[in-house]
């Protein structure tokens, strides 16, 4: 079975401790969490190249990737398909509606002779999971509401028999740890069915998470911030729901709980 390849990162870090630390080949492997064997088949790519200790400042990782190894695009064995630029693919992946059912066809297209669509999908997971994870989020249950509404719309007939067409906006909630999901139509993003898809939304969780986080959440109005009279602190107003009744006209200098507990 050949070895699992080394991360970028990690091979930055294996030359690192090598060559500033002095480290040993055994200390490296246990602190980078790798066999030992792969500490040295690293240490010994590197010598085969042009590059020495401390690589150029503007030496990418997939640079430093082609000069370790080179001959990474050649699938060895009976069958030689051209390998294709999983780097693009993952570039071109983050793009709106674009798939890998897309890229595969674009691929084919190219390569007649190439990886059918589930050993190219296959493949592509494999090189996704080598890629270094820069962050990871804990989730507690109950904690944390996604809130957002979906870049496209939908179109829905309202007159069958004028065929006129109105586009609806799709609201979708996501709970933080157990991805459960709640998704609704509304005519508008105004702030009366906002509102409206949370109270639903909730009903259909059953119950009111601790804290509602929006994707793309609005910036504070450009008005100066009201005053409390018992606080000396200035109260943002993000939101007319949101905001305490006594920085609401007519109700001056009376300190009150805001009545939504919405936190946006």
């Amino acid at each position: 079975m050949p070895a699992e390849r080394t991360t970028m990162r990690q091979v930055r870090e294996v030359l690192r401790l090598k060559f500033v630390g002095g480290v040993p080949i055994r200390e490296i492997a246990r602190r980078i969490g790798v066999a030992a064997s792969t500490v040295r088949v690293t240490l010994k790519r590197f010598q085969t190249t042009s590059l020495s200790w401390p690589l150029p400042e503007e030496l990418t990782d997939v640079a430093l990737e082609a000069r370790l190894f080179p001959d990474a695009g050649t699938k060895q064995g009976r069958r030689r398909q051209v390998e294709p630029d999983w780097g693009s693919i993952h570039r071109e992946l983050k793009r709106k509606h674009v798939t890998l059912s897309i890229l595969w066809d674009e691929y084919i297209e190219r390569h007649p002779q190439g990886y059918r669509y589930s050993r190219f999908c296959e493949l592509y997971r494999i090189w996704e999971a080598k890629l270094s994870v820069t962050m990871r989020q804990t989730h507690v249950g109950g904690d944390k509401l996604f809130v957002d509404y979906a870049g496209d719309t939908v179109p829905v007939i309202v007159d069958r028999l004028t065929g006129e067409v109105r586009q609806a906006q799709i609201f979708v909630a996501v709970m933080g740890a157990s991805n459960f999901t709640y998704v609704e139509a509304t005519w508008t993003q105004a702030l009366g069915d906002w509102i409206g898809a949370h109270t639903r939304a909730f009903a259909a969780i059953g119950g009111v998470p601790r804290l509602i986080v929006p994707a793309t959440p609005r910036s504070p109005s450009s008005r100066p911030a009201c005053m409390n009279r018992r606080s000396t602190e200035p109260t943002p107003r993000w939101r007319r729901t949101t905001a305490p009744l006594s920085c609401r006209p007519g109700h001056a200098g009376r300190a009150t709980r805001p009545r939504s507990k919405l936190a946006y």
